[in-house]
């Protein structure tokens, strides 16, 4: 298998027969808001896997995180973008018996140009981090939540996928993906045990872009800390979306937030009634 392979234990516990921890897997771990994802997991108290290409990133926040809250951290140093990542990252937690509690989908990244002249091989690079790699994470270890009836899922995407936008074309079209198929997961998993949040940060907040950005939307963007501290309290409510500050509200966010699931409701409703009609 290519890529590296870490289990770093914690330098210390709080109890000598510690319990079982709830385990978290964290793409994208090594800086943004992926990197505060793991810190905050790590303060409630989370074990955390860690898949991300950068290994030794991901060896000093295992160090710190065990030194400072007795965090185990698996550690996977793979390419989500790569098409046999996710397997590898499956099978990883099959030999070792890991259950994932906690599924975050952060893994992701954009550039800004005309569609026509940006490099096709950036804009499939994209599609496949932002979306193929999460499709097949999620399909991998969604079932093993639903034979347990428990589990959540975190896909961090955007409020840029509320609304196109010129020099993003791409980049916006893969969040409005995340977003779309969040919301339906969603409704498919009611009453299973499992939940889903989409965590709607403002494209500004994301690190690929605060060197681009222009200078009211990076001064305007939310701390990661922030960010991922506001996803985490919403996974653990079972909120559908989270879009953390005020700058982000409230266009962007009406368009996407349905607490009651009603679009998918609908619609699935309307899918019962046809297989219903048709036995």
């Amino acid at each position: 298998m290519q890529g590296s392979i870490l289990i770093l234990p914690p330098r210390r516990r709080t109890m000598s027969h510690p319990m079982k921890k709830n385990l978290a897997l964290v793409t994208g771990c090594t800086n943004g808001i992926g990197h505060h994802l793991a810190r905050v997991l790590a303060f409630h108290g989370h074990d955390l896997v860690l898949v991300s290409p950068d290994q030794e990133e991901m060896e000093f926040l295992a160090i710190e995180l065990g030194a400072i809250y007795g965090t185990r951290c698996h550690i996977i140093a793979r390419d989500l973008e790569e098409e046999s990542a996710a397997t590898d990252v499956y099978d990883f937690l099959l030999q070792r018996g890991l259950e994932v509690d906690i599924l975050a989908n952060n893994a992701g990244h954009g550039y800004q140009a005309k569609f026509w002249a940006g490099d096709i091989a950036r804009d499939i690079s994209m599609v496949n981090l932002n979306i193929c790699a999460v499709l097949r994470l999620t399909k991998l270890i969604l079932p093993l939540m639903l034979t347990r009836g428990s589990g959540h899922i975190l896909n961090t995407a955007s409020v840029a996928g509320c609304e196109s936008a010129p020099m993003l074309a791409v980049y916006h079209a893969t969040e409005a993906f995340l977003l779309s198929w969040s919301e339906a997961l969603a409704s498919e998993l009611q009453d299973t045990g499992v939940t889903v949040t989409a965590l709607c940060s403002d494209a500004g907040d994301a690190n690929f872009f605060m060197q681009d950005i222009v200078p009211f939307r990076k001064e305007h963007a939310l701390p990661p800390q922030e960010i991922a501290k506001a996803g985490y309290e919403g996974l653990m409510r079972g909120d559908l979306f989270v879009v953390p500050g005020t700058s982000n509200n409230p266009v962007s966010a009406s368009r996407r937030t349905l607490p009651d699931l009603a679009r998918a409701s609908t619609h699935r409703a309307r899918q019962d009634h046809a297989l219903a009609a048709s036995s």
